[in-house]
């Protein structure tokens, strides 16, 4: 069974969101899926989108190619493709992305080098989509409260 962050409880059990381990095995996959596009699969489809494996370069292929037909199917269209990042900034324990730095103090929090280096690459890549400015971000500050980063 898949884990979920606690600022996706809301919708974690209909999963009638995109939960942050999808997202980032699309990001991982360089798979665009549309919300409509995750709404036309089943129950069983999404999840086997979570438990999939997508960690290593075989992984990510079968992803790719499993995801890639399941649109096909459900949509009729061929999913757009994503560049994926050699070496993505949640990947990097070491540096803070500045972008993520001034998120985080709009809502009077500091985070440091250190307090990053702890966090999983999923609790990082999490903390980067939510603070984008074409995020909804009322999730952000659940998710600093939830990491421990007050």
């Amino acid at each position: 069974m898949a884990d979920f962050f606690e600022f996706e409880a809301d919708f974690v059990d209909s999963l009638r969101c995109i939960p942050m381990q999808v997202r980032y095995k699309l990001d991982t996959s360089g798979i665009k899926l549309k919300l409509s596009d995750w709404n036309q699969m089943t129950q069983d489809e999404r999840q086997a989108l979570l438990e999939l494996p997508c960690n290593t370069e075989t992984d990510i292929q079968a992803y790719q190619n499993y995801l890639q037909q399941l649109i096909l199917e459900r949509t009729g269209t061929t999913p757009a493709k994503l560049p994926i990042e050699p070496y993505p900034t949640w990947m990097d324990s070491r540096n803070l992305p500045d972008s993520l730095q001034e998120k985080a103090q709009e809502i009077g929090v500091t985070l440091t080098t250190e307090q990053w280096a702890t966090l999983t690459p999923l609790q990082r890549f999490a903390l980067i989509k939510l603070s984008r400015s074409e995020h909804e971000n009322r999730n952000f500050p659940k998710a600093i409260a939830e990491f421990n980063l007050l």
